[in-house]
């Protein structure tokens, strides 16, 4: 069985939805991957929406939305995206917190830097 691996960040809108995109993108054979926050956003970053399909050619919003951290299967392993805009308490400590900027509301080249990071993140996974 395929463990599977939660991104987590406050608001599930932008690194946590991208890390869950590139997961599965990359790595799906050997993982399940879900993203969360501890709260949610009406829509996912369209800046980051943008990027990941001029990128990738990834559709984020075709099977991803914001959720809640009570809406996905307990992890076995939990990734905090980056305490920048507050640490998000999920019942237990994160295997792993990666200290990501947040790009919202920054240039492509910000957003694309936090993409490339977070690629060759899950890919060491």
């Amino acid at each position: 069985m395929k463990k599977k691996i939660a991104f987590i960040c406050v608001h599930n809108s932008c690194r946590s939805q991208i890390a869950e995109a590139l997961g599965k993108h990359f790595m799906s054979d050997k993982y399940n991957f879900y993203s969360a926050g501890t709260e949610t956003k009406p829509q996912i970053n369209q800046d980051a929406v943008r990027l990941m399909e001029e990128l990738y050619g990834i559709d984020m919003e075709k099977e991803q939305y914001s959720k809640t951290i009570d809406k996905i299967p307990t992890p076995d392993i939990a990734i905090s995206m980056g305490c920048d805009v507050g640490c998000p308490f999920i019942g237990k400590a994160f295997d792993d917190n990666w200290n990501l900027p947040d790009p919202t509301g920054k240039t492509d080249d910000c957003f694309i830097e936090v993409i490339k990071q977070i690629e060759l993140q899950v890919k060491s996974i």
